[in-house]
């Protein structure tokens, strides 16, 4: 779990997940697209076709209070989208 921090659920990559047999994952910023598909393979079982990535920015966010206006920024990410190979299928919800 080093490497895949959470997966990704909604709507848009669900449908994508049943049309074109893609998921999504937040992961460590330092991990490289190998890692990403070792880590995915071991964990889910699955073989990897494919892997698109994307570094977010976190935002700056500010809010007024009774002491003030407080700022401060949301944190940095990196989204994974993995295509899987063949049949393979991904459930996240079949631990729940």
């Amino acid at each position: 779990m080093g490497i895949l921090i959470k997966p990704i659920v909604t709507e848009k990559l669900t449908a994508q997940g049943e049309k074109l047999n893609r998921y999504g994952f937040v992961v460590d910023r330092k991990a490289n697209k190998l890692q990403i598909k070792d880590a995915v393979e071991k964990m889910y079982g699955v073989v990897v076709a494919d892997i698109n990535t994307v570094n977010y920015h976190g935002k700056r966010k500010s809010r007024f209070t009774k002491s003030g206006i407080l700022s401060g920024r949301m944190n940095h990410y990196k989204k994974a989208y993995v295509t899987l190979a063949g049949e393979d299928k991904i459930d996240f919800y079949a631990n729940i």
